[in-house]
C-alpha cells in the first residue's frame, strides 16, 4: 500500500509541474513585395517537440536539425520558371536557446522553397 500511494504521490507531483518551454521558438514570415496579396502570411514553429501554426512543423524541425539551424542551403535541383515574383522569407526567435534573425529575397517561391525546404513551405 506504501509503495501504491508513493506512485500515486510522484504522479501527481509530475502532473502540477509545467512543461519546459521550448528553446526553439521562431515566427517565420512571407512577404511578396509588389504583389497585389493582403500582405506578409506569418507562422509559429516550435520544436522540441514540433508545435506551432506552421503546416509541417514536425517536418520543418526535423530540417533544421539536420542542417544546424540554417535556414538556407544549396538548391536541392528542382526545375522552377525564371517568373519574377519576389518573396521575402524571414526567420526571427530562438534556435536551441540561440537568438536568430533571418532574412532572404528569392525570385520567386519555387526558389526559395530549392534553398529553404520545408520550413518557409506555409
Amino acid at each position: 500500500m506504501s509503495n501504491l500511494l508513493t506512485g500515486v504521490i510522484a504522479g501527481a507531483v509530475i502532473a502540477l509541474v509545467p512543461a519546459v518551454p521550448s528553446d526553439s521558438s521562431l515566427r517565420l514570415t512571407l512577404t511578396h513585395p509588389g504583389r497585389d496579396t493582403s500582405g506578409t502570411r506569418a507562422v509559429t514553429l516550435r520544436c522540441d517537440p514540433p508545435a506551432g501554426a506552421h503546416p509541417s512543423a514536425a517536418r520543418a524541425c526535423a530540417e533544421l536539425k539536420a542542417s544546424g539551424g540554417r535556414f538556407e542551403h544549396p538548391p536541392d535541383g528542382r526545375m522552377c520558371t525564371a517568373v519574377h515574383a519576389p518573396v521575402v522569407a524571414r526567420a526571427d526567435g530562438k534556435w536551441r536557446g540561440k537568438p536568430v534573425r533571418f532574412r532572404a529575397e528569392y525570385g520567386n517561391d519555387c526558389a526559395m522553397w530549392s534553398r529553404t525546404g520545408t520550413v518557409f513551405a506555409f
